[in-house]
């Protein structure tokens, strides 16, 4: 009897003190980094009131250089174009010989150590490494925006192969098809809406860091927006970032758009 209560009043759960004590361990090495790094709540208040003042400077917007705004869009947008375009055509080779259940592994370990090093840094130390290498100029942007696109959609499109039905795959082995034939009818049909969905959100992707690798002087409107920056031109400023904002709004209509073409 006594055993049969012991059983029926047990907890349900036991208690997981090793994911407590590291809870507890995250939360003081969180407090430890706050205070190590001088974040307070004062310097917090103090910086919504110095944002108020800035915003207050950048109004009214400026258009009045509407002609040097509407170049650097336009050199933005074909800077994403071009990068987005060869991003997407050197993805493909190289998300196909990623894919492990395609590809043997002396071939897969390559391919992903080069996706993997595509994405290990920022775009702007691309830029910084492109710019010194090519010089200042959209073909700077254009290589790493490049480089940026391989290292997501390769990825992405690798993954898509690898959760692939391989039955068709094998019925065109067993029916004597060459190896290309079996990508163009076995795999791509599987993974096409997925890859149009990536290369579009690559592109809106491309059209953003666009903005921000031209800071680094690798062409597009991030240099101008930069140079505002400097010379404290805060009404100009906000032009040049609504001008962003509505840049990448169309975009994303574009893209959405071209989606329910395809779906």
């Amino acid at each position: 009897m006594i055993e049969a209560n012991r059983i029926r009043y047990q907890k349900p759960f036991r208690v997981n003190w090793w994911g407590r004590l590291g809870w507890l361990a995250a939360i003081l090495y969180g407090l430890y980094a706050l205070n190590y790094l001088d974040v307070s709540w004062l310097r917090f208040i103090q910086g919504l009131g110095n944002g108020a003042v800035f915003l207050g400077e950048m109004v009214p917007m400026d258009f009045s250089r509407w002609e040097l705004l509407v170049g650097n869009l336009l050199e933005t947008v074909e800077i994403a174009v071009i990068a987005s375009a060869f991003g997407v055509l050197f993805s493909l080779p190289v998300g196909l010989c990623a894919a492990r259940n395609l590809m043997p592994s002396w071939v897969t370990w390559p391919a992903r150590t080069f996706v993997a090093l595509c994405r290990s840094f920022h775009p702007v130390i691309f830029a910084i490494l492109f710019v010194k290498a090519v010089g200042f100029g959209p073909l700077a942007g254009i290589l790493t925006l490049v480089f940026a696109s391989i290292g997501f959609i390769g990825k992405l499109f690798a993954e898509a192969i690898e959760e692939i039905s391989l039955k068709p795959v094998e019925a065109l082995r067993a029916a004597g098809a060459p190896f290309l034939s079996v990508i163009i009818y076995a795999v791509v049909p599987q993974v096409l809406n997925r890859f149009i969905g990536f290369s579009s959100y690559q592109f809106d992707a491309n059209l953003r860091n666009s903005t921000m690798v031209g800071i680094v002087g690798a062409g597009g409107i991030g240099g101008t927006l930069f140079a505002a920056f400097q010379r404290f031109d805060y009404d100009f400023l906000a032009a040049i970032l609504v001008s962003i904002i509505g840049l990448v709004m169309l975009s994303e209509f574009i893209s959405d758009r071209i989606k329910r073409v395809f779906q």
